[in-house]
C-alpha cells in the first residue's frame, strides 16, 4: 500500500502530478486498485466538481470519495490547502474496494445499513467500512444501532462532513458516478485476506467530579439535568451566557456521558428559549453525565499510549478523524501536535469533523470533540524494525493557557474538598471508637426499615440483635479504659465480618458496651444463627491483659403493624433475659 498527497490550486500543477501518480501506479493503473478521498474546506460546489472531473479525465480506473471539512490534515500537520487529496494505492491483488453512496435522512438511515449489510453479508471479504456523512440536525442512534448488528468482525470508523465555518450547517458528501448530496452518506468497503485495519479513539478530556443525572432528554435536545433546565449547569457553574457566543464558549466544557462502560463527550450547540440545550448528538435518559474540561498533559499522554500500538502494527497509511471541537480547543498553533508525530510512523492525513465514528466491541459509537485513528496496511508486519513512537519533545507546547493551569487547581481542590465532605458525613454517623455507626444512625436505620418496608423486608422479615459485654465495669477497673477499649473494637469487628454476610445488614454501638445489629433481609433463625456465632468467636478471643470475656445477646423479629419502639422494646427484653438466665448466651423472644 502506498499513499501520495497533492493539494488543488492550479489546474495545470494538479493534473502534471496525477500524470506523476499514474506512472508510479503502473501504465493504466491495471496492476492496482487506486483510491482519492477528497477533503474541501473550499464549500464551492462547482470547484468540488471541477477536481472530479479532472479525475475521471486523467484517471478513469480511480474510485474517489470524499466531503466538506472544517479545515484538512496533511502530513499529520493542519494544513492551509483547501482542497487536499489523498492517493491510496491498494498493491496487492486480494484487496478489493466498494464505494456506496445513499441520500442520508433520519428517515431512511435503517434502509441504507440494510442494504449495506446485506451487501457484507453477500461479501465476506469485506472487513473494514470507511464512511463519511452528514449529520447536521441529525438523531444517530437508530443509525448507529442499525450498524450495531453488521457482522462482528468489520471495523466501521469516519467522521462527519462539516463547513469551515462552525456556525454553518452546510456540508456535503460526494463520490465517483454519484455527485454531491447535502444530506448522505458516502461508505467505501475495504477488505481482503491481506488487507489488515486498527481503529482506536483517544480523548483526553477530564471529566469534573460534580455529576448531574439526565431527567429529560430527546435525541439531540437536552431538557433537563437533576431535574432543572440544563442551561442552568452552564450558567450556574461557567457563568457562560446566552449570546452568539454560547457555542465557542461550551466548547471547551462538553458533557462526558457514561454509556456503557465508555465516555461519549457531546458539545452543546446552542440554547433554546426554554433553557434546553441542543447537543451534537443523542443524550440519553438516566444516564450520568459531568462537565469535562480539555487537559493537554492527558491528551499527549494518551496520544503516547495510542500512538505506540499503532506503531507496533506497522501501518503504511494513517487516517485521522479529528473533531472541529479539538481544534477550536488548541487553537491553530497547536492543534498539530495531536497528530504530527503519527507522520512518523506512516502517511498521516485527514480532516476535522462534525462528530467521529468508530465501532468498538461490535456498537456503532458516535462521538464528539475525539480523535479517531486508523492505521491500514496490506500484507502481515514481517519482521520490519520496531518504530519507536514517543519522542519527549511531544510533550513541549509553544504555550500553555492560564485557563489550563487554573482548571487544574480547581479540580484537585474539589476533589480535596469532596473527600473531606465524605469524611465529615460519615463521621456524623459513625461512632469514633468502632467506626461502627453511632446510635442516631442505627435508630434512624431501623425506623426507616420499618416504615419503608412495612415491617416486611423483601423476604418479609425484619431481625434485630443487641447484645451486651457481660462484666465490663470489671474489665475497665482491673486493667484499665485502654484495655476496655479495645474489647469493644476487638467485637465491633466480630459484628462486622459476620454480618458482613447477611443482606443490607447494618451494626451500630447502642452505647457503652451495648450493640445493635439490624437484619431487614434476615428472620428471627438467621438471626440466631448470626448471634451464636457473634458470641463463640468472641468467646474464644484470648485479650492480652482481660484474657477471655462473654456477651449476652437478644434476638427478636418484628411482627406486622408494629412500631420501632415495640422492636427494640422487646429485643432488649430479650438481652435482659440473657443476662439474667447466667450470661454469655443468646435469647430469642418471637413476635
Amino acid at each position: 500500500m502506498k499513499q501520495f498527497s497533492i493539494t488543488f490550486g492550479n489546474e495545470t500543477t494538479f493534473r502534471e502530478r496525477l500524470q506523476e501518480i499514474k506512472q508510479q501506479c503502473g501504465s493504466g493503473t491495471s496492476a492496482c486498485t487506486v483510491v482519492f478521498r477528497i477533503y474541501s474546506q473550499d464549500m464551492n460546489r462547482e470547484h468540488i466538481a471541477r477536481v472530479c472531473h479532472i479525475l475521471d479525465d486523467t484517471m478513469p480506473e480511480a474510485l474517489y470519495f470524499g466531503c466538506t471539512t472544517n479545515a484538512n490534515i496533511l502530513e499529520g500537520q493542519l494544513t492551509d490547502a483547501e482542497i487536499i487529496l489523498l492517493c491510496t494505492v491498494f498493491e496487492y491483488e486480494t484487496t478489493k474496494v466498494k464505494l456506496l453512496q445513499y441520500p442520508f435522512l433520519e428517515e431512511n438511515c435503517k434502509e441504507d445499513v440494510r442494504d449495506l449489510r446485506q451487501y457484507c453479508n453477500d461479501n465476506p471479504w469485506v472487513n473494514s467500512i470507511e464512511m463519511l456523512a452528514t449529520i447536521m440536525d441529525m438523531s444517530m442512534k437508530e443509525f448507529c444501532d442499525e450498524m450495531s448488528k453488521l457482522r462482528s468482525d468489520i471495523q466501521v470508523f469516519g467522521g462527519g462532513a462539516f463547513n469551515p465555518n462552525m456556525d454553518d450547517d452546510t456540508a456535503g458528501v460526494f463520490s465517483k458516478g454519484n455527485g454531491f448530496m447535502e444530506h448522505g452518506i458516502v461508505f467505501l468497503l475495504i477488505g481482503g485476506e491481506d488487507f489488515h485495519a486498527y481503529s482506536t479513539f483517544i480523548s483526553g478530556w477530564k471529566p469534573l467530579k460534580r455529576k448531574f443525572r439526565i431527567t429529560k432528554a430527546d435525541k439531540s435536545i437536552l431538557y433537563e439535568l437533576d431535574g432543572m433546565p440544563a442551561f442552568n449547569v452552564y450558567h450556574k457553574f461557567l457563568n457562560i451566557k446566552k449570546n452568539n457566543n454560547f457555542f465557542s464558549n461550551t466548547l471547551e466544557f462538553p458533557l462526558f456521558m457514561e454509556h456503557e462502560g465508555i465516555d461519549i463527550l457531546r458539545c452543546p450547540l446552542a440554547v433554546n428559549e426554554d433553557d434546553s440545550l441542543v447537543m451534537t448528538s443523542d443524550m440519553e435518559e438516566n444516564a450520568i453525565v459531568r462537565l469535562a474540561y480539555g487537559d493537554p498533559e492527558t491528551i499527549l499522554r494518551s496520544i503516547r499510549q495510542d500512538g505506540q500500538k499503532l506503531a507496533d502494527f506497522f501501518p503504511e497509511v494513517i487516517q485521522t478523524f479529528s473533531c472541529a471541537a479539538r481544534r477550536a480547543f488548541w487553537g491553530d498553533e497547536n492543534i498539530s501536535k495531536e497528530t504530527v508525530l503519527f507522520e512518523n510512523i506512516a502517511p498521516t492525513a485527514g480532516f476535522y469533523t462534525h462528530g467521529e465514528f468508530i465501532r468498538i466491541n461490535g456498537d456503532m459509537l458516535n462521538f464528539n470533540v475525539t480523535l479517531v485513528l486508523v492505521a491500514m496496511r496490506e500484507g502481515d508486519a514481517g519482521d520490519r524494525e520496531k518504530i519507536n513512537f514517543y519522542d519527549a519533545s511531544m510533550d513541549v507546547l509553544d504555550k500553555i493557557p492560564m485557563i489550563w493551569r487554573f482548571v487544574s487547581f480547581i479540580e484537585a481542590s474539589t476533589a480535596e474538598l469532596e473527600e473531606m465532605n465524605q469524611k465529615m458525613a460519615l463521621s456524623a454517623i459513625t461512632d469514633g471508637l468502632t467506626k461502627l455507626y453511632n446510635r442516631t444512625e442505627i435508630e434512624r436505620r431501623i425506623r426507616e426499615s420499618i416504615a419503608s418496608h412495612g415491617n416486611e423486608a423483601e423476604n418479609g422479615c425484619i431481625s434485630l440483635i443487641m447484645l451486651d459485654i457481660d462484666n465490663f465495669k470489671k474489665v475497665n477497673d482491673t486493667y484499665g479504659h485502654k484495655e476496655g477499649d479495645n474489647v469493644i473494637i476487638v467485637l465491633s469487628d466480630i459484628l462486622r465480618k459476620v454480618t458482613l454476610r447477611l443482606p443490607s445488614s447494618s451494626a451500630g454501638r447502642w452505647g457503652g458496651e451495648e450493640f445493635m445489629v439490624l437484619l431487614p433481609e434476615s428472620d428471627i433463625n438467621t438471626a440466631v444463627k448470626a448471634a451464636e456465632k457473634i458470641r463463640a468467636i468472641f468467646e474464644d478471643t484470648l485479650f492480652e491483659k482481660a484474657g477471655h470475656q462473654t456477651v449476652s445477646i437478644g434476638v427478636t423479629q418484628a411482627k406486622d403493624g408494629e412500631s420501632a419502639d415495640a422492636l427494640c422494646s422487646r429485643v432488649d427484653n430479650a438481652l435482659y433475659q440473657a443476662k439474667k438466665t447466667g450470661k454469655n448466651r443468646v435469647v430469642r423472644l418471637d413476635a
